[in-house]
């Protein structure tokens, strides 16, 4: 009974000095979390700093010119080879020994010159029994024609005495010209380019015995791609440059109607004075023939870009700063630069810093400094 009660006497009091630990670790934990979680529920005054400074980008900078358009002759231009006036071969128009070269390889003949001579021993022989035969044809027919106005000879008798008389003038004929055949001449005006012509030699009738050529004037043959066909017509004059630094002026003599099945274009010729046969032929030229003018910009080939769809173009800057761009064509190519149209009267094109902005940006544009306009732009006028 006496362990009972002694248990029923036991008890436990709080210790005050514990408790007040307890709230001062929620205090500090509850204090911590807030200092955390302040970056969110209030956060810096300098949190759009960075938004402000996006803000303020400011556009890119470029150099522009201003633009003018002029006038400016349109050329066709192309590579071709001057050809002789006439080519041909010389002949022997008999056969016989040569007796005679009278003009060396090389030599400027006159048309018609005699350039060698054969040997006319049997020539001159067939010639004088041609010519006897001739004799005896024309006594007979003159005893026939007395024999019949007398009574004596019939008309028959006179017929053939006609007909063989006939036959012997057409002998000496023959003859004759058996003996001008044996002169080798020149068939045109021209320089000997080529002769196998030796005394002595004999020479079969037919037989090609040198060439002739004749530069006096000189063609020059081209070909015209389709495109450009309707722009070459007979008449007008083009500007002929050859290899050997010499250049003419020459007229357009003929083209041509069919194109070549290969290459599809059409052949043309220039005709080129050439009166000292000072230009020879065979040899390359460049052809410069003007077609007609054109109201263009001259711009720099760097100012040159293409579109996103492949398309050459030049950026320029409109009224409100602001790029666009303007699809061109180029009309005609100086070393300097192009000629291109598409472009507005006068626009502002971007010479500096095309590069690096596109079509519809807004962007700080500053004029170039002044220049001396080209040389191809202050030509430019026919």
């Amino acid at each position: 009974m006496s362990s009972v009660d002694e248990r029923d006497d036991l008890s436990f009091e709080d210790d005050t000095g514990a408790a007040r630990s307890t709230w001062i670790a929620a205090a500090l934990v509850i204090a911590i979390v807030a200092w955390m979680g302040s970056g969110f529920v209030l956060p810096s005054g300098d949190a759009d700093a960075p938004q402000r400074s996006q803000a303020r980008i400011e556009p890119v900078a470029v150099t522009v010119e201003r633009s003018s358009p002029d006038t400016v002759t349109l050329y066709f231009q192309a590579e071709g080879q001057a050809l002789p006036d006439r080519d041909t071969s010389i002949r022997a128009e008999a056969s016989g020994d040569v007796a005679e070269v009278r003009v060396k390889k090389g030599a400027d003949v006159a048309d018609g010159a005699v350039i060698a001579r054969l040997s006319a021993t049997r020539a001159e022989a067939d010639l004088a029994r041609a010519r006897e035969e001739l004799a005896r044809a024309q006594r007979e027919f003159d005893n026939a024609s007395q024999l019949l106005e007398q009574g004596v000879a019939t008309v028959d008798r006179v017929s053939q005495a006609r007909a063989t008389l006939a036959a012997a003038e057409a002998s000496v004929a023959a003859a004759k010209e058996a003996m001008e055949a044996l002169d080798i001449r020149a068939p045109f005006a021209g320089r000997i380019e080529t002769l196998s012509l030796d005394a002595g030699e004999y020479v079969q009738a037919g037989a090609d015995v040198g060439r002739i050529v004749d530069n006096r004037p000189l063609t020059v043959a081209i070909q015209v791609p389709q495109q450009a066909l309707r722009r070459i017509e007979s008449g007008q004059v083009a500007t002929v440059s050859f290899i050997t630094g010499q250049e003419r002026e020459g007229t357009v003599s003929f083209v041509g109607t069919a194109a070549n099945a290969e290459t599809r274009t059409f052949l043309a010729e220039i005709t080129v004075p050439n009166a000292d046969g000072a230009i020879p032929a065979g040899i390359s030229a460049e052809i410069r023939i003007p077609t007609g003018t054109a109201t263009a910009h001259f711009v720099q080939a760097s100012t040159v870009s293409l579109s996103p769809e492949g398309l050459p173009g030049v950026k320029a800057v409109d009224d409100d700063d602001t790029v666009v761009f303007h699809p061109i064509e180029v009309v005609r190519a100086e070393i300097d630069g192009v000629w291109v149209t598409g472009l507005s009267e006068s626009p502002r094109i971007i010479t500096i810093g095309q590069g690096f902005v596109n079509a519809g940006e807004t962007v700080r544009p500053s004029p170039a400094p002044e220049a001396t306009a080209p040389p191809a732009q202050r030509d430019a006028k026919p």
